[in-house]
């Protein structure tokens, strides 16, 4: 491959609503060692649909060669999903090599947890100072039917090692399903007065073509901050201009950590999105919640240039849409499978 174009021009990831495009979230592989049903299909639960082939992913060095590229044009902020990065191979090396970046400042990863006990170490030393924990529950019987393996300790054990090791923040992410784990709540919140961490309550999002979405399981924000309000005044924190698309607040002024709420579909947050995806499959995609992608793959392995890389990044930012139609939609066509999203979770990368 040709990477002799040391020194392109500049030119920052703008789209054409004016939003500065500076996160790239890169989903390292489509493989997990758990099955949430809201992330994974009921024909992926039957095993009717096969994971990506390794040559299907990009290497490490593809990936390493792509954000050195992404960088200067303004990219410094990094977070590693999958699937469950952690069961690629060799992640540590990678995040290793990935902190060499010069201008890449911010490194994070959202991970399950489950593996998170026997990598947090290295990672902190490799530079990741940022983790995201998925966890839906707080109860091991239903955490076993909710991922489908019975390692509720592992995580809670990763919890525990990231916090005693000092990462920069740590948050635990639970995605609010009505009928399902709403009735925990409020001891989620009560662990933001506890430990110094951010618990994010997130809107169920009607992804993949197959999903389990309805309106009956689907809570808006509004709705779990009214019933958290019972056990505590919920005061607003200030936010910088980098931060996520969490609303933020203190259960009280006693409080160690903070709660965080996102609302992707009652308080849409399209205005001020300033990331990309480059999913497993090599596709940089520009909106979550919007299928249009553009094959990053293809170009990297055509023997491209470094300025080819540089416009199938411009190209992917100028056909970022001004935002989603899903609250609508979707409350009005129930059942529409997914509507403007029929990609599959694991590949996109959360």
């Amino acid at each position: 491959m040709n990477e002799k174009n040391n020194k392109l021009p500049v030119i920052p990831l703008i789209d054409r609503y004016e939003r500065v495009i500076s996160y790239l979230r890169l989903s390292l592989t489509d493989r997990c060692n758990l099955r949430c049903g809201y992330c994974v299909s009921g024909e992926e639960q039957d095993g009717g649909v096969v994971k990506l082939a390794r040559d299907e992913l990009l290497t490490y060095e593809e990936l390493l060669r792509v954000i050195r590229i992404a960088v200067p044009m303004g990219i410094s902020k990094v977070r590693l999903t999958g699937g469950e990065p952690l069961v690629r191979r060799d992640i540590i090396s990678f995040a290793r090599n990935l902190g060499e970046i010069e201008g890449l400042n911010d490194i994070r990863m959202t991970t399950n947890g489950v593996l998170l006990g026997k990598f947090a170490g290295e990672l902190l030393a490799a530079g990741v100072r940022k983790i995201n924990i998925s966890l839906d529950t707080l109860k091991p019987e239903r955490f076993a039917e909710i991922t489908g393996s019975d390692s509720f300790a592992q995580v809670w054990e990763s919890i525990e090692t990231v916090l005693t090791l000092g990462f920069f923040s740590l948050k635990l992410n639970m995605v609010v399903m009505r009928g399902v784990n709403d009735d925990e709540l409020v001891d989620f919140a009560r662990l933001s007065r506890e430990r110094n961490l951010q618990v994010r309550f997130i809107e169920f999002m009607p992804i993949g073509a197959s999903t389990r979405w309805s309106r009956g399981t689907y809570m808006k924000s509004d709705a779990i901050m009214s019933r958290l309000s019972v056990i505590g005044e919920l005061l607003p924190v200030a936010m910088d201009v980098s931060d996520g698309p969490a609303r933020v607040f203190r259960m009280g002024d006693d409080s160690i950590g903070s709660l965080g709420f996102i609302s992707p579909i009652s308080h849409h947050f399209c205005d001020r999105c300033n990331r990309l995806r480059l999913t497993s499959e090599g596709r940089l995609r520009s909106c979550l919640l919007n299928d249009q992608e553009t094959d990053l793959r293809k170009v990297l392995r055509q023997g491209c240039s470094d300025e080819d890389i540089a416009k199938t990044f411009l190209a992917a930012i100028y056909n970022k849409p001004r935002g989603h139609h899903l609250e609508k939609k979707r409350l009005e066509e129930e059942g529409a499978g997914g509507l403007d999203c029929h990609g599959r979770m694991s590949r996109i990368g959360g």
